[in-house]
């Protein structure tokens, strides 16, 4: 690589965001706005906020996360309950509806992670700042309460605003690796008082909603995301983020937080934004799937038997599962956010076998969770109507549905043109594949190693989605995020 030209990915990156529709620098009146923040929380909120900052709160993110947007803590409970406390950043407090930095957010509706560059959709004076929940610092914030029973099963409790204290930023590698038996303790859980016990809770509270939520068809799926890995401002590698205990237990907790701010919602008789996958829109392609491993599914979309073939799948082939994943997860289609109106019929989470269902537990990344905050608190607040119509949610629904799909459409373009820098010297060379995508606008594959993908243009038909193929290099293109292969068997 040292005799090819150098690549700007960052300068492709912020194209990328240009031709999908975001606008990735915060406007002068954003700035001027953030900028003149008083930061500072006033401690006569505690007033009409309860005093949380002694709970022993902590957070789990990738290690160089700095937009953390929830924290955690559990305490026993009578009858082996497992009280648990979810406490979300309070964004909405910095950034008031109508604002100019709420009308930025608004537009580009979620931050942009392309690996070579972040986009955040709040300026890092909020999202890395004044609404993060960092360690040590005193934050407002909206607390949802539950309580997971013996059998895995979630009761939703109180939602309240607090003022809370994360004790403890921790990584997902390291607490998912004690968490497994496969490295020590990290260093901060062994030196801070109680903290073992705390993620020990947290653990068995999440394990418990896991069992409980495959039982009922949550599906099992396990895709590969290989991100770019910088040095120097060039790409070295494709970097690939494992599952571990660590990210199933703040899955477990923000899908059951997220259940318990709908019921409250619902209950409260307030329209909201639901978040739903529908019946998987290739199903017979997913039967097909099965039957070529040996196993019959329904003929209709059954989310527990597919659940069940996919957790046999996955102990039989533990690494071509992810494979079968990202295939599964390709005939489904895509999530998308729905207005929600009292006495409508919900849609539901097929892949996570849950009814109701929203986006509430990460407002310093996506603008649908501001949304759902300021929702909550204008109940807590007493307010006699709700701050958005259910004409205004279904703009909100239809337009961050779209951001979303934009989002993943930046992401996938940088990272296709880092994967390009990094195969540049390899042309000719032939991988191991399997088929991602297949119809009339294109047939695409994954390479197993590295995990990069791109386009068949020679030797494409008859192929389909799941298929291994065996494919040449022929070309790439970082500028237009192309990577071109041929079949040869």
């Amino acid at each position: 690589m040292q005799n090819q030209p150098y690549v700007d990915l960052e300068a492709i990156a912020w194209a990328a965001m240009d031709h999908y529709g975001f606008i990735p620098e915060f406007p002068p009146s954003v700035v001027r706005e953030v900028g003149s923040l008083d930061t500072d929380i006033a401690l006569d909120t505690l007033d009409s906020c309860r005093d949380l900052r002694s709970l022993p709160w902590s957070s789990i993110d990738n290690h160089d996360s700095m937009d953390l947007d929830q924290i955690e803590a559990c305490e026993v409970g009578a009858g082996g309950e497992i009280n648990v406390r979810v406490a979300i950043a309070d964004v909405d407090v910095r950034v008031p509806k109508g604002s100019w930095t709420d009308r930025h957010a608004s537009h580009n509706g979620t931050s942009v992670y392309t690996g070579v560059e972040t986009f955040p959709m709040l300026p890092d004076r909020l999202s890395a700042g004044a609404t993060s929940l960092l360690p040590g610092q005193d934050r407002m914030a909206v607390v949802i309460g539950y309580t997971v029973l013996p059998d895995g099963s979630v009761k939703p409790g109180e939602i309240y605003r607090a003022i809370v204290t994360n004790h403890a930023k921790l990584v997902y590698e390291e607490v998912g690796d004690w968490l497994e038996g496969i490295a020590p303790i990290p260093g901060m859980v062994a030196e801070m008082p109680g903290l073992a016990e705390q993620l020990l809770l947290q653990h068995e509270a999440a394990m418990r909603m896991k069992r409980r939520r495959t039982e009922q068809g949550a599906l099992a799926l396990e895709t590969i995301e290989a991100e770019p890995v910088m040095a120097d401002g060039r790409v070295s590698g494709l970097a690939i983020q494992q599952q571990n205990r660590a990210r199933c237990l703040i899955e477990e907790f923000m899908v059951a937080a997220n259940g318990s701010v709908t019921a409250f919602l619902k209950g409260a008789g307030l329209p909201m934004i639901h978040r739903v996958v529908r019946t998987p829109k290739n199903w017979e392609g997913i039967v097909r799937e099965a039957a070529e491993r040996g196993e019959t599914l329904p003929a209709s979309p059954d989310a527990e038997a597919l659940t069940l073939f996919l957790i046999r799948q996955k102990a039989a082939d533990p690494e071509r599962f992810p494979d079968l994943s990202l295939t599964v997860v390709k005939l489904m289609g895509a999530g998308e956010y729905v207005a929600f109106q009292p006495g409508d019929t919900p849609i539901g989470h097929f892949a996570l076998a849950v009814t109701n269902y929203t986006h509430g537990t990460a407002p310093n990344r996506r603008y649908v969770d501001v949304v759902i905050q300021r929702l909550i608190k204008s109940v807590l607040n007493g307010e006699h109507y709700p701050p958005y119509t259910p004409e205004e949610l279904d703009g909100l629904a239809l337009h961050l549905t779209d951001r979303e799909k934009a989002s993943q459409k930046v992401e996938r373009f940088v990272r296709k043109a880092a994967a390009a820098v990094l195969l540049r010297d390899r042309m000719g060379d032939t991988f191991e594949a399997f088929v991602t995508g297949a119809s009339e606008k294109g047939t695409y594959v994954r390479l197993i190693d590295p995990p990069a993908e791109g386009r068949v243009i020679q030797g494409e038909h008859g192929l389909r989605v799941g298929q291994r193929v065996r494919v040449r290099l022929t070309a790439t293109d970082p500028y237009r995020g192309f990577i071109d292969f041929e079949r040869i068997r």
